[in-house]
């Protein structure tokens, strides 16, 4: 048999309902002469009994902020009943199983609470479950110090605890489990042309995710991507083939037609664009500044005379404090979006930005600024057209 890694997210084990669709997403694996190893999140979201944020809530409420070693117990708890619950229904439906924290599971960290660093996986235990038969169901988003303390391991959390397991024991695919069909072209709240990719490069999803689109975490795809293990995007509820993420979709699609110069659109609302004199006479380092204020910079374009950059609204007051310490002249346009369209198969083809901007000119789209790099091209334009925009690149690329 080969072992697959299957995450599940809090929505996916949320209801009695939802659990029994779990259920059937493994007995689906075992059927198919495979082994999965499970991964769960804590149950729902903020508001449910035992959701994260519920926890957290009840004892900051009740007892004041916590230390950190305290904080990540607690976080634990969540994971835990997840997967005792789900081992305990797996037991009583004849299939073997057997709940696991992350620690237990093998997964061993640095003692930095909260945002634990992976040191080492151990899979011995996992794999001797595998060979007895029995159905691992593994605690996501933590793991143990090496003197058994429980740790988080934040950024990622139960996508990652699939990734780095799937690498330990060199899994055949891992799938992660949400309440969609897959990844989109586009955020179908404002584009009603988005619909799912069927399989996207390793490097176009860092892209997506980098570009302000909610797929998985990127730090769960790095881990993915080192033993080059495909990624299944799946839902719980429905029997959709998802989205595969692999090192090259050539192993997905068959037909040459099925290739697209642009696989997917992500944007990012609430920029303001400002545009700053600079000349050389001035010896106040904007961009120093703006690095030490910890303001991250998205487009940039820097002219001998001028620079124009966009940051994130939240830090608007931050950025005109040091513009004012600069004595900097400035103007500023806000309400801005970033567009970013990604794809592989756009490097070495000529006019690839002559189209998109044909497309925003057509429609009267505002193209305020752009850039781009061999995989992506990115415009800013104002926040009231951003689903005009979108929607105008899929019909112009047939996306």
């Amino acid at each position: 048999m080969e072992v697959i890694i299957q995450k599940f997210g809090g929505t996916s084990v949320a209801s009695k309902e939802a659990r029994g669709k779990v259920i059937e997403k493994i007995e689906k694996a075992l059927r198919n002469d495979e082994i999965p190893i499970v991964v769960v999140s804590a149950m729902g979201r903020i508001g449910a009994p035992y959701a994260t944020d519920t926890l957290l809530k009840f004892v900051e409420e009740n007892a004041g902020e916590m230390k950190d070693r305290e904080y990540d117990l607690l976080l634990s708890c969540g994971e835990i009943i997840s997967c005792v619950t789900m081992a305990t229904l797996l037991n009583q439906k004849g299939i073997r199983a057997q709940a696991l924290t992350g620690g237990q599971s093998g997964i061993i960290t640095d003692d930095k609470f909260k945002q634990a660093e992976l040191l080492y996986t151990d899979p011995t235990y996992l794999l001797k479950c595998v060979e007895e038969g029995i159905v691992p169901v593994v605690a996501g988003f933590q793991g143990m110090t090496q003197n058994g303390q429980i740790t988080t391991i934040g950024r990622g959390g139960s996508d990652t605890t699939a990734s780095m397991l799937g690498v330990a024991v060199n899994a055949k695919r891992i799938e992660i489990y949400t309440d969609v069909d897959g990844i989109m072209t586009a955020d179908p709240r404002v584009c009603d042309e988005a619909h799912i990719i069927p399989a996207i490069s390793y490097s176009e999803v860092f892209q997506l995710a980098d570009s302000g689109a909610k797929v998985i975490h990127p730090r769960a795809v790095e881990y993915a991507m080192r033993s080059n293990i495909p990624l299944v995007i799946k839902n719980t509820f429905s029997d959709a083939v998802g989205t595969f993420i692999v090192q090259d979709i050539r192993s997905i699609y068959t037909k040459k037609d099925e290739f697209k110069v642009i696989t997917g659109i992500a944007h990012r609302s609430g920029r303001v664009q400002y545009t700053i004199e600079d000349t050389i006479l001035n010896e106040y380092n904007l961009l120093e500044a703006v690095a030490t204020a910890n303001i991250s910079i998205d487009l940039i374009n820097i002219f001998p005379d001028y620079k124009v950059f966009t940051i994130d609204t939240s830090a608007q007051d931050k950025m005109e404090t040091l513009l004012k310490n600069g004595n900097y002249v400035y103007t500023k346009i806000t309400g801005c979006a970033k567009i970013t369209a990604i794809g592989e198969r756009m490097t070495g083809v000529p006019g690839v930005m002559a189209r998109i901007i044909k497309a925003m000119i057509k429609n009267n789209i505002n193209i305020l600024q752009t850039a781009d790099s061999l995989t992506t091209i990115a415009c800013l334009v104002p926040e009231d057209q951003i689903s005009t925009a979108i929607g105008e690149l899929h019909k112009e690329f047939n996306i």
